[in-house]
């Protein structure tokens, strides 16, 4: 995983537990914005959440970012 995904998801984790809880779900896509403005970076993150993980859609934020500080 690049240095630049890693920041981003450890990043809008931590908003969305501040703002939301720690019960809070995400999915890949909450690393984006709607527009698909970086199609690698989007790619990097669907493997490694589908393929790497074989996460479900939609996965607890405090999970995500204990897996991805792990890397």
């Amino acid at each position: 995983m690049t240095p630049v995904l890693k920041e981003k998801i450890i990043k809008v984790c931590d908003q969305k537990i501040k703002t939301k809880g720690e019960n809070v779900g995400v999915s890949f896509y909450a690393f984006f914005k709607n527009k698909n403005d970086n199609p690698e970076l989007l790619m990097e993150a669907a493997t490694w959440w589908i393929k790497t993980h074989k996460l479900d859609h939609f996965e607890k934020a405090i999970k995500i970012k204990g897996l991805v500080e792990n890397i």
